[in-house]
């Protein structure tokens, strides 16, 4: 994979994008036709490629990463070393989010008629997300939660993309894979490495395309919205892009230090391609293919520990959404007018974190679940609309955090396991 060629796509889409939404305007017959006819198919073949690959790719690396456990002791170990980090992390990421929106409080920036102006543009969607979420508390929400992550039908996890889903059954198939007998579980394993090396393949075909899927994308929400929506949000937009800043080259950064035995800048050239991918595509569930290959070849991380940390953080390590929606929440009830006491603000930490880590690892999978927390304050669902406009801006860049704890969460436990190489840069990579 070039890294340089998509940074360049990355870069030629948001500079194309912005001229033509300043010199055309987002309705001009030329920037609907590019939308239409090739920006937006472009765009949706290279992220449909991505996703095609990731139910049968996440199915053959936690199956083979279990095997190549083997003892089970071992992989409760590492499953108890995996969740504490990422739901950890998770938790002080809400935490910050919190603390600097109650001091910078951005909400009073905002003025009644950019609000009401902010929702009646975007009242459609508004009304959407809002009938999506079943609210905080409701029958969709609590124990039936926990009961819907074992999947009756695996098949029917897999064609509707639940990744939960998928990954319970997973986990459970690599661990029944453990105790059958061994000439039969040489066999299937020779079916799962097989497999797992035809998903690397079409990760290779799909990532060959990134550079134009990568333009197509962001040309497509830079030449819708450009930059016009920046401004009367400016206080929200900045507050929740410096507060991802301050978490990720901050908090994250001290745990690249002493938990990794690197430094930041060299993490961050190692996994740079998984970054971009991320910011593009808005999904850490389409990142994931880039993950693996990055954990293997760029960090030095065995494949079985990738294969079983990472697609657990694509559900569990959501650093950047619990940001985001402990910033939004608290912004929104300060533009309604709403004071949380100390107590409800520490429920709306435990709901961020909780919400955070149960979205779904696509682009906007978070909104639904943050209105129903919206609700449950007191603000109404439609006040959502005053945040859509910038959202896809922010859900690229809060889903690049969520990616970067995702591979700094499975270089620690790599570590932890006296496992991690860190291989030298510009060394040759494995297959």
């Amino acid at each position: 994979m070039s890294h340089t060629r998509i940074l360049l796509g990355l870069v030629l889409g948001a500079v194309v994008g912005v001229a033509a939404n300043a010199g055309l305007g987002s309705q001009h017959d030329v920037v609907v036709a590019l939308n239409t006819w090739v920006c937006g198919p472009a765009g949706q073949v290279f992220l449909r490629l991505l996703f095609m690959v990731v139910v049968p790719l996440v199915f053959t690396s936690v199956v083979g990463g279990i095997a190549q456990i083997g003892d089970v002791s071992a992989l409760g170990r590492i499953g108890a070393r995996t969740a504490a980090f990422f739901v950890g992390s998770t938790i002080v990421a809400a935490a910050l989010a919190l603390t600097v929106t109650v001091l910078v409080r951005p909400g009073d920036a905002l003025d009644p008629a950019t609000k009401l102006e902010l929702m009646r543009t975007f009242a459609g969607e508004a009304s959407q997300k809002a009938a999506a979420s079943k609210g905080i508390g409701g029958d969709g929400f609590g124990v039936q939660t926990l009961v819907e992550m074992v999947p009756k039908n695996p098949l029917k996890a897999a064609a509707e993309g639940d990744l939960v889903g998928i990954l319970v059954f997973s986990l459970l198939f690599g661990i029944a894979a453990t105790r059958i007998d061994s000439e039969k579980h040489a066999r299937l394993m020779g079916v799962i490495d097989a497999v797992s090396d035809v998903c690397t393949g079409l990760v290779r075909m799909a990532l060959a395309l990134a550079p134009f899927g990568v333009f197509a994308l962001v040309f497509g929400v830079t030449s819708r919205f450009g930059l016009a929506l920046l401004w009367p949000l400016f206080a929200f937009v900045a507050l929740v892009l410096g507060t991802l800043l301050l978490h990720a080259l901050g908090v994250m950064s001290i745990v690249i230090v002493t938990m990794v035995g690197t430094t930041p800048l060299d993490f961050l050239r190692r996994t740079r391609a998984s970054l971009l991918t991320a910011f593009s595509t808005s999904s850490s569930a389409a990142t994931l293919p880039t993950n693996l290959q990055v954990a293997k070849h760029e960090l030095g991380v065995p494949e079985h520990i990738a294969g079983f940390v990472l697609p657990l953080g694509s559900t569990m390590c959501m650093n950047g959404t619990a940001i985001f929606e402990g910033i939004t929440v608290l912004f929104l009830c300060q533009v309604f007018g709403v004071d949380l006491t100390l107590g409800q603000m520490v429920i709306a930490l435990g709901l961020c974190v909780v919400t955070a880590i149960g979205a779904a690892g696509v682009p906007g999978g978070s909104i639904p679940l943050l209105v129903g927390i919206l609700v449950l304050f007191g603000v109404p669902a439609e006040g959502i609309a005053i945040v859509l406009g910038v959202d896809r801006l922010l859900d690229m860049a809060r889903t690049t955090v969520n990616v970067w704890g995702d591979l700094i969460g499975t270089a620690v436990i790599a570590r932890s396991e006296g496992v991690l190489t860190l291989p030298e840069r510009g060394a040759p990579r494995g297959a």
